[in-house]
């Protein structure tokens, strides 16, 4: 447990045999740290529903208290401000240095499914991915971390209009392929395409078929009979996703993400007959399609139907969510399913998460959530596109990054460790900048300043963790241990650390990264000020040395463990 909630605890039962009953005291940052490191509030809530006077609750409180604390005292209408006593500092970070979880607390253990990632089979990865994919992938490993059981789909766009784009393109090139033969019984040969050939294949097919009714209707009966289950097609079609997927991986392991399921809208189809039919009651025609209300009375602005089912018959995305949810039940028991994608798609999934609720599909005790992030654009404030207008894809997003990484790496090192250190923090950088903004904020994509080594960057972060492991391999001391507090320095950085535990249920509750962030720049600042304006290798008192050491590798330690939330990687030199 960590210092604060124990702490929080024992004032919760101090205020309750002072005769109040309430559900929680909180230990906060002080806002004036010249009155204390910490401030307790609850004085105003108490007077509030017992009739009395916040500073007459301050003052029980505070004769209550027990020796854990100094320089206790009473500001304003009823503000208790406290610090903790050097002792219990100590004692607690000496145990936290080689034990990181002690700072912070579990929560309630959950079964999650976090649904992330959205790449589309036979298409390149472009920045909207890299959003989902980092902010999706920090989200699990931070709910791992405090605790819960999660499960990581990238739920793969591998079905839809784009097979039958693609299917109509290969028609073309192999006409006489045994693929559209309905009456083949053998085994289907292997195509010879790359995922280049798919990104050619597919906007020429497109181009087409938006140009020429009868090819486009040609790809919807294509897209139709792959979901009604003709063999040839389906083989086909399973083969360039298998060809895409490949290419989608390496992108993702690139990206430090790695994903339980491997999973895809065609996953879902076994479920679909089953939806349909708890749906049954609920669908109606409209314009030939069946459809579902999910409007409620409180709603102030229009909400449309879900369609479940269009009218030539065949599942749209909302069918093959609502398949993929039931599967999900099903097989994984969740009590949560967690959503991230793009803002701009929160409407679509208050639809699917109402038609679910409502129709029986769901039961009221597993939540659905969806987590909307805003775009990275350019300089103009619209989406980040190529100087030519197109959707700019992720490997040219990294590229961008990389050229400007390279100026900052020293000119000694060369060769493949030049490469690698590069690789590395390319993508740190751009994982770092793309979750530092609160998850729903848009950001201006600018790849000199997020490769600066100053400011809130992966490579200030990075830089600053290489200088704290240089120190340490220098040191002559194995022996960590704070013993001298007199450092104001030292003080204000441990006293920081403190916030950590409260930090990540912060992020957990928001689901987003930025409180990390600026935590870890907080602490790496404070921490950077005290190295500056001391010779922590030079110092002659034995006790500030292995202090200040100690200090060093607690730090190293909580970022450390922070980064591997964050799924950034460190660099030996820079």
């Amino acid at each position: 447990m960590s210092l604060i909630k124990d702490t929080e605890e024992y004032l919760l039962n101090v205020v309750k045999e002072l005769g109040y009953d309430i559900e929680k005291v909180e230990l906060v940052p002080s806002s004036r740290k010249e009155f204390g490191d910490f401030q307790i509030n609850s004085a105003f809530s108490i007077a509030k529903i017992y009739h009395e006077n916040p500073k007459s609750v301050s003052e029980k409180i505070v004769a209550k208290l027990d020796n854990r604390f100094i320089n206790v005292n009473i500001q304003g209408a009823g503000f208790i401000n406290l610090s903790f006593n050097d002792d219990i500092i100590k004692d607690y970070f000496n145990r936290a240095i080689d034990h990181f979880d002690i700072l912070y607390d579990k929560l309630d253990k959950k079964k999650i499914i976090v649904d992330y990632g959205g790449a589309n089979a036979a298409k390149s990865l472009h920045v909207g991915h890299m959003r989902s994919a980092n902010i999706g992938e920090a989200v699990k490993r931070l709910l791992k971390l405090l605790g819960m059981e999660v499960i990581g789909d990238v739920h793969l766009g591998d079905f839809g209009r784009q097979a039958g784009m693609l299917i109509s393109e290969y028609k073309r090139m192999e006409p006489d392929s045994v693929f559209f033969d309905p009456n083949y019984q053998g085994e289907y040969p292997k195509i010879k395409l790359t995922d280049k050939d798919l990104g050619i294949m597919y906007p020429k097919a497109s181009i087409a078929a938006n140009e020429d009714e009868d090819r486009m209707n040609e790809v919807r009966e294509l897209t139709l009979k792959i979901e009604k289950g003709d063999k040839g097609l389906l083989n086909l079609w399973n083969q360039m996703v298998e060809i895409s997927s490949k290419s989608i991986k390496k992108v993702y392991e690139k990206l430090n993400c790695h994903f339980e399921l491997w999973e895809g809208e065609m996953d879902s189809f076994k479920y679909i007959p089953e939806v349909l039919e708890i749906m049954k009651p609920y669908l109606y025609e409209s314009e030939g399609a069946l459809v579902c209300d999910v409007e409620k009375e409180t709603d102030n602005k229009p909400m449309p139907p879900l369609m479940v089912v269009k009218k030539d018959g065949s599942s749209i995305y909302g069918t093959r969510d609502l398949g993929t949810i039931l599967g999900r039940i099903k097989r994984f028991n969740p009590d949560e399913i967690w959503y991230f994608t793009d803002e701009r798609q929160s409407l679509y999934f208050e639809q699917v998460i109402r038609a679910s609720y409502k129709t029986g599909l769901v039961n009221d005790n597993v939540k659905l959530k969806h987590f909307g992030f805003g775009t990275i654009n350019g300089t103009d404030g619209k989406p980040f596109k190529t100087r030519d207008g197109k959707v700019m894809d992720l490997a040219s997003l990294i590229s961008l990054i990389k050229e400007e990484i390279e100026k900052n790496i020293k000119e000694e090192i060369t060769g493949s460790e030049r490469e690698e250190i590069a690789d590395i923090l390319s993508i740190a950088t751009l994982k770092y900048a793309d979750m530092l903004p609160f998850r729903k904020t848009d950001y201006i994509f600018n790849p000199k300043e997020f490769a600066s080594l100053n400011g809130k960057t992966g490579p200030y972060v990075l830089y600053s963790l290489v200088r704290i492991k240089s120190l340490l391999n220098k040191s002559d001391i194995d022996n960590y241990q704070i013993i001298d507090l007199s450092n104001k320095e030292v003080l204000d950085v441990l006293i920081k650390i403190l916030e950590i535990s409260k930090i990540l249920e912060r992020s957990y509750l928001d689901a987003t990264l930025n409180y990390i962030e600026e935590f870890i720049y907080d602490v790496l600042s404070l921490y950077n000020k005290f190295y500056n304006n001391n010779n922590i290798l030079k110092e002659e008192d034995l006790n500030k040395k292995k202090t200040y050491l100690a200090l060093s590798k607690l730090v190293y330690q909580i970022i450390h463990e922070l980064l591997k939330v964050l799924a950034i990687d460190e660099v030996e030199k820079m």
